[in-house]
């Protein structure tokens, strides 16, 4: 096994990406309010490497608002078909407005459009009005690039522990864990 958590989180990444059926990118993201109080989420990562983990969202969404608040944040990848999990907790950053209009002039049109027609975790009061909104943006940016909303953007969460789970038999599990030292990475095992 590798001595370096991102090079083993790329060979497992690598395998999920090649057995999970859908959105082998998912990751829960769980934050917490300015007291405490924890939420949770599934979001997809967008990017990856030894400086980070990158989603995008909404920055006036509840998660960006609980980031705000608090900047520290756990990830969790799950992936059944590899019976594997990958958890990580650090602090969190935006990304750059540069990766994120880089990101964002990836995306699909109608997702580009969609960014703009949604007030993300905000009271929606039926589908047809946002519907409507995403039928209004549609019309706004006809025949043009869609720019990047100045509300939304990526965020990057900084590692200081990765824990690698493997399913064994008889609940053996095993877990591999890294912590950032001030020299690199410490690596541990943890009781299952």
């Amino acid at each position: 096994m590798a001595d370096d958590p991102f090079q083993l989180f790329d060979t497992w990444y690598a395998e999920a990406r090649a057995s999970e059926i859908n959105d082998s990118n998912a990751m829960a993201l769980a934050t917490a309010d300015a007291d405490g109080r924890p939420s949770s989420r599934m979001v997809l990562l967008k990017g990856h490497g030894p400086d980070g983990f990158v989603f995008y969202t909404n920055h006036g969404s509840r998660k960006a608002g609980e980031l705000d608040a608090n900047p520290h944040a756990a990830l969790m990848f799950h992936w059944k078909s590899q019976r594997r999990q990958i958890r990580i907790e650090g602090s969190v950053a935006r990304a750059t407005d540069a990766e994120s209009d880089a990101y964002f002039a990836s995306r699909g049109r109608d997702s580009q459009l969609g960014a703009w027609a949604s007030d993300q975790s905000r009271p929606l009061d039926d589908r047809a009005t946002f519907e409507a909104r995403f039928a209004e943006m549609q019309a706004k940016f006809e025949g043009q690039d869609v720019p990047r909303p100045p509300f939304w953007g990526g965020y990057r969460v900084t590692p200081a522990v990765i824990e690698f789970w493997q399913d064994r038999a008889h609940r053996l599990h095993e877990r591999r864990v890294f912590t950032r030292s001030r020299d690199g990475w410490a690596e541990g095992l943890l009781y299952p």
